[in-house]
């Protein structure tokens, strides 16, 4: 008598069974569950803000707090005040962004070349000095440039220029010209990372055989090179627009003084005003455009994946003679580093050691405001190295950012382990994408969010701003598509038959994953804790709306120096934090055996 064929349910029950014995299931649906809830639940719940009756707009809405309302939408959209609050710094925003990517464009593109396939003088240096600007904060700059071209349309000290008499016009001090400027110059090395390793990549036998095919130069470079590049290129230009639309401490810096607000600054001002549903309606906005731009993103990769070319290693190293052109590119890209990094952070230094402005007499020079005392200031008494709130914020900043980085870095190695090892491939691919999916929202949105969902008690969760806790669960949220992908990526280069043999040894899962997992995969868990570390030391966006004083970090101590027109420890500040975020990352590229020279994700 031949046995009945089990039917479809009971194959389901019997794969849900053998599934459930596994460890990377019950791990992994705690870990979807950990990230579902630090994820999703603030998006979810700011969307849910753009549309209910906040508490104190009663009154002017009619309705109860908590009803659903288009009110807040709109205000921001449709009322007569939705120019100031949305629409025109949507203009702006997008004016600013469309400058800057055309000009770090046409300058990183020929810079991406000359470092990537030429005999250019000093290549290999000018190929890691370029890209110092990637590695350090963007308001770092925008500092460097105030300092210089500051007028009277502000308090405070002069700034270099009108110290020498000469008073910059408000069109170049503040507003739209610097903030895309210096995003400009900031993001030059998106295109030299991104479209240079493209082009590191490319394999010359093609050029080569065009030409003897009798193409002209011209010809190769629209018909073979360009259509080849333009995939890379475009994602430069995406993922510099993503960054620009969220960008924050720039456009504080040289925009606030003269009211010129982008996206990311009308959003502050709305939290800041207790604006709440507007700011939901503006956050949402901002989320949408990063999200959308990196989508696109995502579609130009794959596309990108059908013209690969294949060809010999000797052939694709091969560079062009730049023959009697090789000094001047050489003084290009010299004078770059000098515009993008070398005259800013001189700028800087030179301004924490001088008195008055511009004034290069010996006499002028002093290092009161690193170590003096009895300083003449009204409430920065002692020199910032001398000032108490300096270290508080410094030890906040490294104790807050390092907890979270570790977490997230042993986070990311479990997601990694759960999304190779685990039989339920479902769970995989939700751990795969929700992990990813804050790298598609901009910063200041998913810090909006954030306030959104843990500014008042819900449930069992007490209300947590204000407070360490809710700094660390939006690091920890934030900084997972780095410690998830090198988690991922760790982990599908590691077999099993390391885990197999303890396993018959004896060991359970969690001494396997110490004894065995975490050792041999230890360079990743470094890089997975030390990407989201540096990225947090000169993080901003998520610091300035959620830190209060208590929680205050250099990032927003700095901050405060600079809205009190403390000029010269703002600056000192903002250099300790570019010297930590700069040799924090070539301690991770020794650590993890990288160069970020070699293009992003090496």
């Amino acid at each position: 008598m031949s046995l009945a064929a089990p039917g479809a349910w009971q194959k389901v029950r019997y794969r849900a069974r053998i599934a459930l014995r596994d460890p990377t299931t019950l791990i992994g649906l705690l870990a979807a569950l950990l990230f579902a809830y630090l994820i999703i639940v603030p998006i979810v719940s700011l969307l849910i803000d753009a549309g209910r009756v906040q508490f104190g707009d009663e009154r002017r809405i009619g309705s109860e707090p908590g009803a659903w309302t288009f009110y807040y939408i709109g205000r921001a959209l449709f009322s007569p005040v939705a120019g100031n609050l949305f629409w025109s710094p949507l203009f702006n925003t997008l004016s600013v962004a469309f400058g800057a990517i055309g000009i770090s464009l046409a300058i990183g593109g020929p810079l991406a070349w000359l470092v990537s396939r030429t005999d250019m003088f000093a290549r290999r240096w000018f190929a890691t000095a370029l890209i110092v600007p990637f590695m350090l904060p963007g308001w770092t700059f925008a500092l460097a440039w105030t300092t210089l071209f500051k007028n009277r349309s502000v308090g405070g000290q002069l700034g270099w220029f009108e110290a020498l008499g000469l008073t910059p016009p408000d069109w170049l001090a503040y507003g739209q010209v610097p903030i895309t400027i210096i995003l400009a110059l900031n993001y030059i090395p998106f295109f030299i990372l991104l479209f240079g390793n493209a082009l590191r990549r490319f394999d010359s036998q093609l050029e080569d055989s065009a030409r003897m095919l009798g193409a002209s130069s011209s010809t190769v470079a629209l018909k073979i090179i360009g259509p080849l590049m333009l995939p890379a290129l475009m994602s430069a230009i995406i993922l510099a627009f993503a960054k620009c639309i969220g960008e924050f401490g720039v456009p504080y810096v040289l925009g606030l003084p003269v009211n010129y607000d982008l996206l990311a600054t009308g959003l502050y001002r709305s939290i800041s005003s207790r604006q709440t549903g507007v700011a939901a309606v503006l956050a949402t906005a901002i989320m949408m455009i990063g999200m959308l731009a990196l989508l696109v993103d995502a579609r130009l990769v794959r596309e990108a994946r059908k013209f690969v070319t294949v060809g010999a290693k000797g052939a694709m190293a091969r560079r062009s003679a730049l023959g009697p052109l090789r000094v001047p590119a050489t003084l290009f890209a010299a004078l770059i580093f000098l515009l993008s990094v070398g005259l800013p952070l001189l700028t800087l230094v030179l301004s924490t050691v001088m008195r008055v402005p511009a004034n290069f007499a010996w006499s002028n020079f002093t290092l009161d405001y690193w170590i003096g005392t009895n300083l003449d200031t009204v409430a920065l008494r002692s020199g910032i190295l001398l000032t108490p709130a300096l270290w508080s914020a410094a030890f906040n900043t490294l104790w807050i950012v390092g907890i979270a980085s570790v977490c997230s870095g042993l986070l990311g190695l479990l997601v990694g382990y759960v999304v190779v090892r685990t039989p339920v491939w479902p769970l995989a691919g939700f751990l795969r994408q929700v992990t990813f999916f804050p790298y598609m929202v901009p910063g200041i949105a998913f810090a909006a969010a954030y306030l959104s969902l843990f500014a008042v008690q819900r449930g069992p969760i007490p209300a947590l701003y204000g407070t360490v806790a809710i700094l660390m669960l939006a690091l920890v949220a934030d900084q997972m598509p780095y410690a998830s992908r090198a988690g991922i990526s760790a982990m599908m280069q590691l077999g099993k038959d390391p885990e197999e043999a303890a396993q018959v040894a004896g060991a359970g899962w969690f001494r396997r994953m110490i004894a065995v997992v975490i050792p041999i995969q230890k360079g990743a868990l470094m890089t997975g804790v030390l990407l989201p570390f540096i990225s947090g030391i000169k993080g901003l966006s998520l610091f300035v709306i959620l830190a209060v004083p208590a929680t205050d970090v250099l990032t927003t101590y700095s901050l405060r120096l600079v809205d009190y027109n403390y000029t010269q420890a703002a600056n000192a500040v903002v250099l300790i934090i570019a010297a930590i975020a700069y040799f924090g990352t070539l301690l991770a590229q020794k650590l993890t055996k990288t160069n970020l020279a070699d293009g992003l994700g090496s």
